[in-house]
């Protein structure tokens, strides 16, 4: 079986959850000198992005204004966190 380690993810009100991966996996997905926790901050704000983005622009019905503003939110994080639009990143735009 292969050896994991433990990512723990805090919340703003203190609650936490851990995740468990295979050792070496998230250094794969680093760049030289890049700290763990990095990797998997990045992976979060692109999933969060992308699953926000489909829910806006791939669901069917007009979703609720706060959901469009919250995803505005989340694109300009990305933006300024990967220094593209998401659009850009998933190679599509709306």
């Amino acid at each position: 079986m292969v050896e994991t380690e433990e990512f723990t993810i805090e919340g703003p009100a203190g609650d936490t959850d851990s995740v468990e991966l295979p050792v070496g996996l998230v250094d794969t997905l680093a760049e030289q000198g890049e700290a763990p926790s990095r990797v998997i901050s990045d992976i979060v704000v692109q999933a969060l992005a992308q699953h926000s983005h489909a829910i806006i622009h791939h669901s069917e019905g007009e979703p609720p204004a706060d959901l469009v503003e919250m995803n505005e939110a989340v694109e300009a994080l990305f933006e300024e966190r990967f220094g593209m639009p998401l659009e850009d990143a998933m190679g599509h735009s709306h």
